[in-house]
């Protein structure tokens, strides 16, 4: 146990002189640097190129941008590689019910790429400025019509600088006779809103269509249930990421982020409110009797107050068996002006009053036990029961909570394809945010699920294997990490290489028995032979018990006149017994390796 410790403690110490060698080090090169360039002007030239080559980082893997190609038929496809705003159309509308000042859509659009980018030559849609209202669209190659195949929408979204407030999503814009993209406004109707969107820590990911009442004709928007996956870090790591939206003719629905589902369900059973109404509805001209009792409990009619019932005793009383503690000061006051305070030199006393002294603690009562009049101190009055009120027994007037009648639904429908939606013709993003430099990127939409994945390769897996090119794997973390703080090595030496040792040193340290020849070298008793003589003398034990119980019955059977002198015998036996196992002994004692005398060769 004792070499485990002094082996722990040997780790320890072994890091922290690593530490302070890799501190020393430093100093010592500095120090040497001072030397050189003071004497060898032209030698530290040949230190710092061999230093610099040698310590150089071997080139990362490069990745080159390659512009996507869609791999099939595609309703809406947008990669923003050409560089310009070519086919989109910034609006000029006015929000309704704003102050001028800010109902005017002047939030600029700009393509660039990317603050960070590993990928040159990868551009896309950045919203630049912040706090303003942002609207812009382009139309699809032909309408979207909701038959036999599913829709899907994917883009890619980067927050350069994080998000405050603000959103990222994406409107799928009904087709209808008066759409004008020139004008796109918050009131455009729409038949899918689909994106990230967060307010202070309220982290959403949006997915709602309007659905059109069959009966009324109006439209009502149908919220998707909430991920149970955590989005914070999506918001948070300013890193670009793939938002996907399947859409299927069965109503089924999957939101996947990166390629990984973060929600899914029906448009039939997961949208709030409900696509159908209820059945049934409750009566609204319904109202309850006015004899009708909800009273579950009721207070017992027969209780009477007893005659011992004191309302009006208090809750505390002073307590008689206190006794005012000895050196209590009845004359000093608790409290007492300051003697060493002094009036300010600029006091008025018309404008300020008369001045007094600020009050300090009393400094007599610091020693003793108080100060002032003594009271007695308050106790729970044993005999208070506060007001009294008659226990609650079962209502048998009972009748239940009362609940309007139902009666059917006057506007009730039932729609199961809910999925056949309104046709939309244009995809527009029509945003606020506290935060500038939003990245949108790579924007398809297709019934294919190869066709989007196929995309989402060539746009978001290249950013995706570019990133990871740049960044060092994760003992080149540890290493740089190190190298910035050296009191890592500790913690890498502790968590590493001592459950290591360890476990060897647990594993190898078992207590090894001597071998057969040592046992003959040094003389020592053997285990076998230790053994041996044990169970002889256990054996021996055991018979001499045996001859004693056959004496003792052979002693019964004899006769009243040979029992003195078998009294004699059996004394006799016993004392021969008595000696016998002693020699045994001293023979056993004589035999032992210790008190063997050596052989002369």
């Amino acid at each position: 146990m004792e070499l485990k410790w002094l082996l722990c403690v040997t780790l320890l110490a072994l890091g922290i002189l690593a530490v302070q060698a890799h501190d020393m080090d430093e100093d010592n090169d500095a120090d040497d640097v001072v030397d050189i360039e003071d004497d060898l002007d032209d030698g530290i030239e040949e230190v710092e190129e061999s230093k610099s080559e040698t310590s150089s980082p071997p080139p990362a893997p490069k990745v080159t941008y390659r512009p996507p190609v869609p791999t099939g038929e595609v309703y809406f496809v947008e990669s923003f590689d050409k560089g310009t705003l070519d086919g989109w159309i910034l609006s000029r509308a006015k929000k309704d019910d704003t102050d001028d000042e800010i109902a005017k859509y002047d939030g600029k659009w700009e393509v660039q790429d990317m603050k960070e980018t590993k990928l040159p030559g990868d551009k896309g849609l950045v919203m630049v400025t912040r706090a303003k209202h942002h609207a812009i669209s382009s139309k699809l190659s032909k309408p979207f019509v909701f038959d036999t195949k599913p829709l899907i929408i994917q883009y890619e979204v980067n927050f350069q600088n994080g998000i405050e407030c603000g959103g990222a999503y994406v409107k799928l814009l009904s087709k209808t006779p008066e759409l004008n993209l020139d004008q796109f406004h918050d009131k455009t109707p729409y038949t899918i809103m689909f994106g990230p969107d967060k307010c202070g820590e309220d982290y959403k990911l949006h997915f709602i269509f309007r659905h059109k009442n069959p009966k009324t004709g109006k439209y009502e928007e149908k919220h998707a249930k909430r991920p149970d996956a955590d989005l914070k870090t999506y918001f948070t790591d300013k890193k670009t990421h793939l938002y996907t939206l399947v859409l299927n003719p069965d109503n089924s629905f999957e939101i996947l982020v990166d390629q990984t589902v973060v929600n899914s369900g029906n448009l039939l059973n997961d949208m709030s409110p409900p696509v159908n109404p209820p059945r049934e509805i409750e009566d609204p001209n319904d109202q309850k009797p006015e004899d009708w009792d909800e009273r579950p409990k009721i207070p017992d009619p027969d209780a009477v107050k007893p005659d011992d019932w004191d309302e009006d005793a208090p809750a505390k009383i002073a307590d008689e068996n206190a006794v005012k503690p000895e050196g209590w000061l009845d004359d000093e006051p608790e409290y007492v002006a300051d003697p060493d305070a002094e009036k300010p030199e600029d006091w008025d006393e018309d404008m300020d009053g008369e001045w007094e002294a600020p009050q300090i603690a009393n400094p007599k009562c610091e020693t003793a036990p108080g100060c002032g009049t003594w009271q007695r101190p308050m106790i729970d009055n044993p005999n208070y029961k506060g007001k009294w009120k008659p226990p609650m027994i079962d209502n048998v007037n009972y009748q239940g909570i009362w609940k309007p009648r139902k009666i059917p639904n006057p506007d009730f429908f039932e729609d199961l394809e809910p999925f056949k939606m309104t046709p939309f013709s244009a995809v527009g993003l029509e945003l606020w945010s506290m935060t500038s430099d939003i990245f949108f990127d790579n924007f398809i939409i297709c019934t294919e699920r190869a066709v989007a994945d196929d995309w989402a390769s060539d746009g978001w897996g290249l950013k995706k294997a570019a990133d990871g090119a740049a960044e060092p794997g994760v003992v080149g973390q540890m290493m740089a990490a190190a190298e910035e703080r050296p009191w890592l090595w500790v913690v890498y030496i502790l968590t590493v290489a001592l459950p290591v040792f360890l476990v060897v040193l647990f594993c190898c340290s078992g207590k090894k028995q001597p071998s057969a020849a040592e046992y003959k070298k040094t003389d020592a008793p053997q285990p076998d032979v230790m053994d041996d003589e044990k169970e002889e003398e256990k054996d021996k034990g055991e018979k001499e018990e045996e001859e004693e119980e056959e004496d003792a019955n052979e002693e019964k059977l004899g006769s009243d006149a040979d029992l003195g002198s078998a009294s004699q015998e059996e004394e006799e036996e016993e004392e021969e017994e008595d000696r016998k196992p002693a020699s045994e002994e001293e023979e056993t004692v004589n035999r032992s390796p210790r008190n063997r005398k050596p052989r002369k060769d």
